[in-house]
């Protein structure tokens, strides 16, 4: 059985963001600076797959598999699924990214990209209240879950007031700190500003802050070592 080690931080290098920062700047439609549905859809993907990454290794070094579509249970006994991932939660069925479910949901996850100053805009509390839903569906089946969102934006389309009030609601839906808790909070959450210029990631939010990136590795694994050392499949 593979026994628990230190989840590393969760990245997408630079390069790669930079590569994807010429997409978004060349635009779609007939504008710039945004991604077209298909485009954004595959942005994401790259930090679903960082984030598997990084909790297959916390997990042991565990494979990484693609889930097969609509299956309730993972293709092997032990493994992160990377993917849509189908969940049956107390208030509905919920595809989420990547997934760790050996014996049932361990640990979700959902990435979400918003790709244009209109979309910021428009969409922003519609994504405060999907993630909200997304972690209180599985949370009143299964309050031992650990729920993780990372969202994404590129930092030439928010404002100032927005990315203020977009952080701050952030740090208080990504505030559960034991199975007790409110059923709408997630364990860990993670805001993502990337330079579409050069592929730099901005230190907004603050490096010490609940939501920076840098620290998401460490609130998933401090919950999980809490809820499930010791436990099968792991090593004591």
């Amino acid at each position: 059985m593979p026994e628990l080690q230190p989840m590393p931080e969760v990245r997408v290098s630079q390069e790669t963001l930079a590569n994807w920062g010429e997409k978004w700047l060349a635009g779609s439609g007939g504008r710039s600076n945004r991604f077209d549905k298909s485009q954004a859809m595959e942005f994401g993907h790259l930090f679903d797959q960082a984030f598997g990454a990084a909790l297959a290794t916390m997990l042991g070094g565990i494979p990484v598999v693609t889930p097969h579509a609509k299956a309730l249970t993972p293709p092997h006994s032990d493994c992160v699924e990377v993917g849509t991932t189908r969940v049956i939660g107390g208030i509905r069925p919920q595809n989420y990214d990547a997934a760790y479910r050996p014996d049932g949901p361990r640990v979700v996850f959902d990435s979400k990209t918003l790709n244009d100053k209109s979309s910021i805009g428009k969409n922003w509390q519609n994504m405060i209240n999907d993630l909200a839903s997304e972690a209180a569906t599985v949370h009143t089946r299964f309050p031992f879950c650990i729920v993780a969102f990372i969202v994404v934006l590129p930092e030439p389309a928010v404002r100032g007031r927005q990315l203020r009030a977009i952080a701050s609601t952030l740090q208080r839906l990504g505030s559960r700190k034991d199975e007790l808790d409110q059923h709408h909070l997630a364990e860990a959450i993670a805001l993502v500003l990337w330079n579409p210029h050069d592929g730099t990631t901005m230190e907004a939010p603050a490096p010490d802050s609940s939501i920076h990136l840098g620290n998401l590795h460490h609130a998933v694994q401090t919950a999980y070592a809490d809820r499930y050392r010791h436990l099968p499949p792991h090593t004591s």
